[in-house]
């Protein structure tokens, strides 16, 4: 007998030494959550951020070291009809007198009316670290309140970058709290469901949170060489719920299903670590390997979510091969106690190989097994017309006008980029040139800004003219160019390449020793979608380059790896599709409650495509790995498919609907970015693991036969024939 793989011999250690085996996995769990506090956090700058003209002009900015304060404004504009000038500017100084006693308010403005004499704008400088500002600003917004309360006649209301933040971080994150709130209960609701049992049920939520934890200390150390961002913590939780669950679930089933045999504790153990947990390491490879792959999309936020996510990844295979085991021998038969009455019955697995059969997954796979090739057919070409859309799929970063007006800093910034246009969507143009050259970077500037006013794609300056911003060792120069366009708008975008390609370089050129770059929302937004064009397909070949070498390596098939490939592909193609078709047109949006932005946030189909390659995977290598057990058992090929398929229908089932849960709450957020990853994330899945599992794989494998299972004769002859599982699984199910 050949030495057993370490999956089993992990597996049974901590089986024989449980105490250890908890308590090891209890310190390393503290240890690495206690460190990563300690060590702190490391958070990307701008300069690890940078991509693109828009990266380069924030780089020059960055260079001048400019003493950027914090900016609100109270805004002063009539409840209708036209505006009470002598009372507007009685509310205006009223309005000066009140901020100018409040702590945090560095100075106050003069009164600024706006070019139709509709509005009165009051400008507020802060002072303090403008990091912070969001977090001090309601003093401000209570004395505001207080002028709005003495002038009832008028709208009186503060609005500004600090006002906003905070506005935005009371509602969204009132969101994330209940999302968060949320997911536990759901996915412990749906375990219970899945088990019958409450302990059968915790155990997965246990090893879960237990491996985010040590995920997130862990990631906190790793931003010492990759920093992090402020996504990173919430991608942790998202992919360490979905796998952490995920791998319990698919072990604590097969060592159930074993033990309802008739084995021991021991050897359900070491059988669900040689079948389960093999699964559980082939997937976790997959998912690792996809999630590496952002590493090649050369960007600071992908870095930082693919290092999170391969670390959250890793801590759960490890929890599922070592820890996992050992509650499960300690647990025993109490693991399935208490019982919850009727869903015990249902859920209970099936005792020996003359058991009753299940009904409902014979019933799905009779057309994929007696007509293949019809199936087949017939079900690519659904999920090709729903993945068609895609080709017309648009990329755009949300924008100030995707943020809801629920509130009322939202509703005010509305009047105010009405009333000041120059307040709105902007363009920085950033120079860098010798110091001596200093007034000739200012008189061309100030052409420049003289040239855009006569430019109906470009709002004209308030107040005295272009305000250019100079930094003290005059080497770096600064003047923001207004657009009265929303940030999307083709108007908005042509404005930019105005800016790029003529008016920039035609007043720049010439200077000797200048260096430019035009920056700003818009710029961000496209240079963003062309970096993500560019760096797609290199991460897309990477990922399932090394995919195919995992499954045929893992398989000892060639034509498992490529299929397997080519059904993870349909799957993330029709979730692109649905994902077209209810965002970038407006059908869906009182369904879902947003509002259309006409295009895919411009992260999301690269980090959509990695998170789908990678958590796909975990059913389909669990699946195949049953079918491959048939057929080791001298099972037909169509048996062997029905019964892989129909022996992990339970797990793999409840495994989908636990995702969809989680993913289907973030769908609730108010953001359009979130509600996107939401219904991406489980269309995809229930997608993945209702067509592709129940039609597509079984007719494709059914239609290929014994050709499932070629593969070069290298290959062949590193194929281990490992012991054949016990008899009763042939025809158990």
């Amino acid at each position: 007998m050949g030495r057993r793989p370490v999956t089993v011999r992990l597996a049974r250690w901590s089986a024989e030494h449980p105490w250890r085996a908890i308590a090891l996995w209890a310190v390393f769990v503290a240890v690495c959550f206690v460190g990563g506090n300690a060590a702190g956090l490391t958070e990307a700058t701008n300069a690890d951020q940078a991509t693109g003209e828009f990266g380069r002009a924030e780089l020059i900015v960055d260079s001048g070291g400019f003493h950027e304060p914090a900016m609100e404004n109270v805004l002063i504009t009539p409840r209708s009809g036209m505006l009470d000038q002598a009372a507007a500017k009685a509310a205006a100084g009223d309005a000066a007198a009140r901020l100018r006693q409040v702590d945090g308010v560095a100075s106050v403005g003069t009164p600024l009316p706006s070019r139709d004499g509709g509005a009165l704008l009051l400008p507020i400088t802060m002072s303090g670290d403008p990091k912070t500002a969001s977090d001090r600003v309601q003093p401000l917004r209570d004395a505001t309140a207080q002028v709005q309360e003495a002038h009832p006649a008028l709208r009186i209301e503060e609005v500004g970058g600090p006002s906003i933040n905070k506005a935005l971080d009371d509602t969204l994150g009132k969101d994330f709290q209940r999302a968060e709130l949320l997911s536990l209960p759901v996915t412990l609701a749906i375990l219970i469901i899945a088990f019958g049992a409450l302990i059968a049920a915790g155990v997965p939520v246990l090893l879960a949170l237990s491996s985010v934890a040590a995920a997130m200390g862990l990631s906190t150390l790793a931003s010492h060489l990759v920093p992090a961002n402020d996504t990173t913590a919430s991608v942790i939780l998202l992919i360490g719920m979905a796998v952490g669950v995920d791998y319990s679930l698919f072990y604590v089933r097969r060592e159930r299903e074993e033990r309802a045999k008739g084995r021991s504790g021991l050897d359900a153990v070491e059988i669900a670590a040689e079948t389960s947990g093999h699964a559980v390491v082939v997937s976790g490879t997959a998912v690792i390997i996809s999630m590496a792959g952002l590493l090649l999309a050369q960007d600071a936020i992908f870095s930082s979510l693919a290092v999170g996510s391969i670390l959250v990844v890793a801590v759960a295979v490890l929890g599922s091969l070592t820890v996992l085991p050992a509650l499960l021998a300690k647990l025993g038969r109490w693991v399935d106690r208490p019982r919850v009455p009727l869903l015990w019955r249902l859920t209970a697995p099936r005792t020996g190989r003359h058991g009753q059969r299940p009904r409902f997954w014979p019933a799905v796979l009779k057309p994929a097994l007696r007509a293949p090739r019809t199936t087949l057919i017939v079900s690519v070409g659904l999920l090709l017309a729903l993945a068609a859309p895609a080709l017309s799929m648009k990329l755009n970063f949300p924008g100030m006008e995707d943020v809801p007006r629920s509130t009322p800093a939202m509703q005010a910034y509305d009047r105010l980029t009405a009333a000041f246009p120059s307040n709105g969507t902007s363009h920085t143009v950033a120079v860098r040139a010798p110091a001596a050259q200093a007034d000739r970077v200012h008189a061309a500037l100030t052409d420049l800004a003289g040239r855009a006013a006569a430019d109906p794609l470009f709002a004209p300056a308030e107040g005295d003219g272009p305000k250019i911003e100079v930094s003290a060792d005059r080497r770096v120069s600064v003047l923001e160019v207004a657009t009265p366009y929303a940030s999307r708008t083709d108007e908005a975008s042509r404005s930019l390449h105005e800016l790029r390609e003529d008016l920039v370089p035609a007043t720049l050129r010439g200077i000797p020793g200048v260096e430019y770059a035009v920056g700003g929302g818009v710029a961000a937004n496209e240079d963003y979608a062309q970096h993500i064009r560019e760096k797609l397909p290199v991460v897309a070949a990477f990922v399932l380059a090394l995919t195919f070498l995992v499954m045929a390596w893992t398989f000892r098939s060639v034509v498992i790896a490529l299929t397997s490939i080519l059904l993870n592909l349909l799957s993330a193609g029709a979730a692109y599709g649905l994902l077209v078709l209810v965002f970038q047109n407006d059908w869906a949006e009182g369904l879902l409650g947003f509002t259309s932005m006409g295009a895919i946030v411009t992260w999301l189909p690269l980090f959509l495509f990695v998170v789908l390659f990678g958590l796909s995977m975990d059913y389909h290598v669990f699946v195949v790995s049953r079918i491959r057990e048939g057929v080791r058992d001298g099972l037909p090929n169509r048996d062997a498919v029905a019964y892989g398929i129909t022996s992990s229908a339970g797990v793999v089932t409840s495994a989908a609907i636990v995702m969809v849960g989680v993913f289907s709450i973030f769908a609730t957020l108010s953001t359009i970015d979130m509600k996107q990853l939401g219904i991406g994330l489980a269309a995809a899945i229930l997608l993945d693991a209702t067509i592709i599992r129940a039609v597509v794989l079984p007719s494709l494998m059914t239609l290929l036969g014994d050709a499932n299972w070629w593969a070069p004769r290298f290959l062949r002859r590193r194929a281990a024939t490992p012991p054949a599982p016990a008899p009763e699984l042939v025809g158990a199910h």
